[in-house]
């Protein structure tokens, strides 16, 4: 490209400003439940934006699955057939992909402890003490 090249411009993210979205209709119960826990956290560190939003949902969706499928008291289901809970392996391989891709999701979304605690550290660095770069 030849000539004066354009003025870099900074531009934000699209970060929502307003108030926290509330959980999608079509949620379940207990994945609404975990929308209620989780998005004003992600909102509060800025971190909740359109573009996030749909992996809020598959993260909500998935943890409203585990929760489901871990209630002794969920014996007959449209997905899971009239089987009893300790003669139900379909429902045990959904618990545990559930349980995975929630895991996964949490991580891509920066809600494990792992996370939260690179970040807590950061914050607490002192500089200047002798070991504040050993573990750098």
């Amino acid at each position: 490209m030849k000539g004066r090249k354009p003025k870099l411009t900074v531009v934000e993210g699209n970060v929502m400003p307003n108030r926290c979205p509330g959980p999608t209709a079509w949620l379940s119960d207990s994945a609404k439940a975990e929308w209620r826990r989780v998005a004003p956290l992600l909102h509060e560190r800025k971190l909740l934006a359109p573009d996030t939003m749909a992996t809020l949902e598959s993260y909500c969706v998935a943890v409203g699955i585990v929760r489901d499928c871990s209630q002794p008291e969920v014996v007959e289901s449209s997905l899971f057939g009239s089987q009893t809970v300790g003669q139900s392996p379909a429902r045990m391989k959904t618990m545990f992909a559930a349980m995975r891709e929630a895991r996964l999701l949490a991580a891509e979304l920066g809600l494990t402890p792992h996370r939260r605690g690179a970040k807590a550290q950061e914050e607490g660095k002192k500089d200047g003490e002798w070991d504040s770069d050993l573990l750098a």
